[in-house]
């Protein structure tokens, strides 16, 4: 699964993506790619199972870029602990994605495939998003 090999700081404070995406919002390196619709926190998990999702079925027949990356750290504190004793360890990484951004783009197949390549991935995201072309 992604993660970062070095952060500057352990711990982040929580913020909500509150905006919509300015950058990463067009396809940059293939021809289709796979659109947010809604702001949220992916986690590394949920973009490996979208990974492997589109592969299985392109059947490494085209290249697929991954557009975004888990650098946020999330804390959780173990289960049954009570209140205070500061806050818990890094429990796993997420990717925080606004409304615009291109999560996945992909090359080297047929329109049909992509797009059913990219439902299949979408299946596995907790958000609403949107097939788009070049």
């Amino acid at each position: 699964m992604l993660q970062p090999a070095k952060v500057k700081h352990r711990k982040w404070q929580k913020a909500a993506p509150r905006s919509v995406d300015t950058r990463g919002t067009t396809v940059a390196m293939g021809s289709y790619g796979l659109k947010a619709m809604e702001p949220c926190w992916i986690t590394a998990r949920q973009i490996e199972a979208s990974r492997r999702a589109m592969t299985r079925y392109i059947a490494r027949g085209g290249k697929i870029w991954i557009r975004i990356f888990p650098d946020k750290p999330i804390t959780r504190k173990p289960p049954e602990v009570t209140l205070g004793g500061g806050k818990g360890a890094v429990d796993h990484y997420v990717a925080v994605v606004r409304p615009g951004r291109i999560l996945f783009e992909m090359d080297g197949v047929t329109e049909e495939i992509a797009h059913e390549a990219m439902r299949l991935a979408a299946h596995k995201l907790p958000i609403k998003t949107k097939f788009v072309k070049k």
